[in-house]
């Protein structure tokens, strides 16, 4: 036609035609095609290669548009579909990008990863390259920037410790990388700026390249959901290193809080594991191997799960729920009054706890009693002050009854364990509690100091405090004071194998009362003040921003639902038989606490009866929403 080449006002050509501009970031070259609307993405692809003339394999290459940030994926819809017109700048850029992932153990690695994938489907990908078992746990974080360091050298220390290779297994290198703020948290833990760190978590449901993570850019890779399925060091040697790595750095940098015992305990099982691992860097896949076999009878049974694990070892033919009685001193906090414990003699029977003046009273009305269902449940030990007490919250309809309970240690670790099911719903007749009672009174040796002058190891240089307790301890001792207590704590831990001690590692930081719980600041309705809204694998806990402390918890087993709005960014929860909870997130997106909650009910739909296999529409469903 006479008037193909006549360019009308609008930037169209007479015979209905437009320019579609393309930039090829692989040639670095811009082209431009005569297009219609409706013409489909997949011909525009097989035109724009056309054009270029290059011989390359370009079956990974997409379009992706700037202005919108998404990926034109649909090949058989059309631009018009698409609403893409003249004005539009399109990149043709491969999905498979070159990512720098700092894992756990500080290591980096070079991965290739699908910039078009979601990220949930991206860290699948992943952890099957590192071949780290249940990817849903894990998730992407960008890194948190030093603003005290320039950014030029920060980039030079990055690539220095870039790795392209190296083994997964291996705790980490000799030097101290404590000094180096290379890790998850380059903040220390403030209620103030616990916004800033959730923040960083990337958003599940979007890919990599709508949340412009550029190529080579340096993500971490983290736990995510602190709910830890089927955790077997037959399979998951990988992955429980990982998890020690992640649960060391949290411990060292103060993101989680220990008492000066707890400190000492994990020093010596670092330590410990250190050693070992020196022993044996030259064959670590064989012996871990063979140490997962010379344990494998031991910890069978020693699944590190958030609800106690499931044991082989039931408690048979249960015909009655076992039940305990003994005196117990039990006090309740009121203010403007300094009376302390009283002692009762206290029954627990199901999930109630009942108080008698005396042994004989028992049978007639109790002076007190409580039911532990949704409470919140706290140690507090003294090991060396012989302190064994037990904070127990429990909800009532408006708020949480105080309650302290304070046992000698051989009813602490029964007691204890009966009220952390007792929280959950769950008796004493629940196979888990005797791998709870176990798993208490383990952790309680460890922490003991009884030294042996003729068993303790001579303090060596290869003991270095710096690497082994958090700044706060090494402004507190002598490093030499420092080393000396290691090796006592360490008698405790000396006959462990590597794998036994990361296992045990890992399940004295599940046990530490502020695990798995990630904070946000928020404003609850009808609140005039910022709070704090605490999420974990079983429960919301509203908190007090200044001192931490709960002030109410609801469990997800007596949710209805919950909703966003979106337009004023308040997150709705409604429970069965409640009043319903609703909160608006200060500076943080509602999406990340959407994203946490419905995380969390995905993670325990999950059965051992199933196949190894995801149900990603399931997690979309639950944690993407509508934005």
């Amino acid at each position: 036609m006479a008037l193909d080449g006549i360019r009308m006002p609008d930037g169209c050509y007479a015979d209905g035609t437009w320019e579609l501009k393309m930039h090829v970031t692989d040639l670095n070259r811009d082209v431009s095609l005569r297009v219609t609307g409706e013409i489909h993405i997949g011909g525009v692809m097989l035109k724009l290669v056309e054009k270029l003339d290059v011989k390359k394999d370009w079956s990974d290459h997409a379009l992706w548009w700037e202005k919108k940030k998404t990926w034109l994926l649909k090949t058989h819809w059309t631009l018009d579909k698409y609403g893409i017109q003249a004005d539009a700048r399109l990149l043709f850029s491969p999905q498979h990008k070159l990512l720098r992932l700092q894992l756990p153990n500080m290591k980096h690695m070079r991965v290739k990863v699908n910039f078009s994938d979601r990220v949930f489907k991206a860290v699948s990908d992943i952890c099957k390259t590192f071949n780290i078992r249940h990817p849903e746990e894990l998730s992407l974080l960008r890194k948190p920037r030093d603003p005290k360091k320039k950014k030029k050298k920060l980039e030079e220390a990055e690539e220095e410790a870039l790795e392209l290779e190296g083994p997964l297994l291996t705790p980490g290198s000799g030097t101290c990388q404590i000094t180096i703020t290379m890790c998850l948290w380059t903040v220390k833990k403030s209620y103030e700026k616990v916004n800033a760190l959730v923040s960083l978590w990337l958003d599940s449901s979007r890919s990599l390249m709508e949340q412009d993570v550029k190529e080579n850019e340096v993500l971490l890779l983290r736990f995510k959901y602190h709910s830890f399925f089927d955790l077997n060091p037959k399979y998951d040697a990988i992955r429980v290193n990982q998890l020690y790595e992640q649960a060391k750095w949290a411990i060292l940098l103060e993101e989680i809080e220990c008492t000066e015992e707890e400190m000492m305990m994990f020093a010596a099982l670092q330590y410990h594991i250190n050693k070992l691992s020196i022993m044996s860097s030259d064959n670590h896949m064989n012996n871990s191997e063979k140490e997962v076999d010379e344990v494998d009878a031991a910890l069978s049974d020693l699944e590190i799960t958030l609800e106690g694990g499931k044991t082989s070892n039931t408690l048979g033919d249960i015909t009655s729920i076992p039940e305990l009685a003994d005196y117990v001193k039990v006090f309740k906090p009121k203010k403007l009054t300094l009376k302390g414990y009283k002692q009762y003699w206290c029954t627990f029977k199901d999930i109630t706890i009942s108080c008698y003046k005396s042994r004989e009273e028992a049978h007639g009305t109790p002076a007190h009693q409580m039911n532990l269902r949704g409470c919140e449940v706290t140690p507090d030990v003294n090991i060396s002050g012989q302190k064994f007490n037990i904070k127990l919250l429990i909800p009532v309809a408006d708020g949480m009854n105080e309650i302290w309970l304070r046992c000698d240690e051989k009813q602490y670790a029964q007691w204890m364990a009966a009220c952390r099911l007792a929280s959950k719903g769950k008796t004493m007749a629940d196979s888990s509690y005797n791998l709870e009672v176990q798993n208490i009174l383990s952790f309680l040796k460890m922490q003991h100091m009884n030294p042996d002058p003729q068993i303790i190891e001579p303090i060596t240089i290869d003991i270095n405090p710096e690497c082994l307790v958090s700044p706060r301890y090494l402004k507190k001792y002598k490093n030499k004071q420092i080393s000396a207590r290691i090796l006592e704590a360490h008698q405790n831990v000396a006959q462990m194998s590597l794998i036994e001690a990361k296992m045990r590692f890992i399940q004295a930081w599940q046990s530490l009362p502020e695990f798995g719980i990630t904070h946000f600041l928020a404003k609850f309705q009808g609140g005039k003040k910022d709070e704090l809204i605490g999420i974990t694998y079983n429960r919301l806990i509203r908190m007090d921003a200044s001192t931490g402390d709960a002030i109410k918890t609801w469990r997800f087993s007596n949710m209805k639902q919950w909703n966003v709005n979106w337009e004023i960014k308040m997150v709705t929860v409604e429970f069965a038989d409640e009043p319903s909870l609703a909160f608006i997130c200060a500076e943080v997106d509602c999406k990340v606490v959407h994203e946490f909650i419905g995380g969390y009910i995905f993670l325990s739909t999950r059965a051992k009866d199933q196949n190894e296999s995801l149900d990603e529409e399931m997690f979309y469903k639950l944690t993407s929403g509508w934005v």
